[in-house]
């Protein structure tokens, strides 16, 4: 299967920045997903079903899912966002490298067509409204 930039190759600067802090936490993954046409999302309906209790395992939870509709800025389209908690980047590390995960990573794979995979740190939602 020819490998596709954001599927299934992650950005080795950013994986090698992002296990630099590997006990910080938590950390919020915001997944951008754009299935193919032929079943895409059956199929990442099956990695969702196969995921959930390694998630679990993890620590990690799903806190928002949903379906984009107007792009009100912007361009691009997406099936699909997904943001999931986890209790620390380590957390992550651990369940993405683990045996049980190497096993249906394909899964993800196989459904997608474009993704992006953001980790993102909480900030103090306060601050966004104050001026300087």
């Amino acid at each position: 299967m020819e490998r596709r930039q954001g599927i299934d190759r992650p950005n080795e600067d950013a994986f090698a920045a992002f296990s630099q802090r590997a006990g910080d936490g938590p950390v919020y993954m915001l997944n951008l997903l754009e299935f193919r046409a032929d079943g895409g999302a059956e199929r990442y309906a099956e990695y969702g079903e196969a995921v959930a209790p390694l998630l679990n395992r993890a620590g990690g939870k799903p806190i928002f899912a949903g379906r984009p509709s107007e792009s009100l800025i912007g361009e691009g389209e997406w099936d699909l966002m997904v943001l999931v908690s986890y209790p620390t980047r380590q957390a992550f590390l651990d369940m993405i490298s683990s045996p049980d995960y190497q096993a249906i990573e394909h899964l993800r794979t196989e459904a997608l067509l474009r993704s992006e995979l953001r980790a993102m740190d909480a900030i103090d939602t306060g601050a966004l409204g104050e001026s300087g």
